[in-house]
């Protein structure tokens, strides 16, 4: 069955987001052979359409408003409201991202439509879209189908790959005049206190410590080891509850979830909470002075070792192999 699915481009700071594509990708298997509308929302982003239809969509529709540069419950759904009654699409994909859990329940709630979140794999089978979904912190996995309405779904950013980049593609890109009103919350300042680089959520590379970094300065070598790899730094709720580093740092069942081609554990033991956070992971590495550390039990390779010496001797050896690769 064809159909017509919209998938909503998120953005950040004037680029689109992997998960952008990723739920282009998604948003291709869900149409079964239909049209893929990208759906971009914001203020001066009708530039970035270009790229949506590089990697698979059909066609974009821009709702741009000065309103909407940054996002707000309220100016959002507004906006995605108006191109659903314009489209009346078949199926909607967005990315679980904080955008996404944050907008997907407000639209499901004003379309009456059942909602599938946090879908890690999409497959089409039997004549239905089956979406896989983790349950129980990841310790078992889901699968479900739409029977009836709206295929509506998010995907868990770094699960499903986006498709090749074909500078080639073109595809009609429209605009719609939304009127936004009525917010009841106005953005006035955005203070950040992520690192800088590569987004936590989204990189094929984390290196995250917990308790045994110790200190806020012991995080600085798990900093330099990331910077070589290209990946981003986080941590267990421990470390964040011993104010090593900030709680946007943190990754787990309370934190954020990642899942990184490569996760590199650091002093971090293992808890049932953290390991809800990165599980998932591609390959787990794990690094304790506590062979017994539960860590050890999810982790694909173990260096049972002082993490301040293990972790330098790792960046020397990324370094020489960058340097001849």
């Amino acid at each position: 069955m064809t159909r017509k699915v919209l998938i909503v481009g998120e953005t950040r700071d004037g680029s689109l987001r992997n998960v952008s594509f990723e739920a282009v990708a998604a948003g291709k298997t869900v149409a079964e052979g239909g049209e893929v509308v990208g759906v971009l929302i914001g203020e001066n982003v009708s530039a970035l359409a270009l790229e949506l239809v590089q990697y698979g969509a059909d066609r974009v529709v821009v709702v741009e408003d000065e309103k909407l540069s940054q996002y707000t419950s309220d100016g959002f759904t507004q906006a995605l409201l108006a191109v659903l009654e314009q489209e009346k699409p078949e199926g909607l994909v967005l990315g679980h991202t904080s955008l996404g859990k944050d907008l997907s329940p407000r639209i499901a709630a004003k379309l009456a439509s059942g909602l599938i979140s946090d879908a890690t794999a999409i497959e089409v089978a039997g004549g239905n879209v089956v979406f896989t979904r983790p349950i129980y912190s990841g310790k078992a996995f889901e699968k479900k189908i739409v029977t009836d309405g709206l295929v509506f779904a998010t995907v868990r950013p770094n699960n499903i790959a986006p498709l090749t980049k074909d500078e080639s593609r073109t595809g009609e890109v429209a605009s719609l005049a939304v009127e936004i009103k009525d917010l009841r919350a106005i953005i006035k300042e955005v203070v950040r206190k992520a690192s800088e680089g590569v987004d936590l959520s989204e990189a094929k590379v984390v290196i995250s410590g917990g308790r045994g970094v110790k200190s806020e300065a012991g995080f600085e070598p798990l900093k330099e080891l990331a910077k070589v790899l290209g990946g981003a730094v986080g941590a267990s709720r421990g470390a964040c509850d011993a104010d090593y580093c900030d709680y946007s740092l943190q990754i787990g069942q309370t934190g954020k979830v990642v899942t990184p081609d490569l996760y590199i554990a650091c002093g971090i033991s293992g808890a049932i909470q953290h390991l809800a956070g990165m599980s998932n992971s591609k390959v787990i590495v794990a690094i304790n002075k506590d062979p017994e550390a539960n860590i050890f039990k999810v982790a694909d390779y173990g260096i049972v070792g002082d993490l301040f010496e293990v972790v330098p001797l790792l960046t020397e050896e990324f370094k020489k192999l960058k340097v001849h690769s």
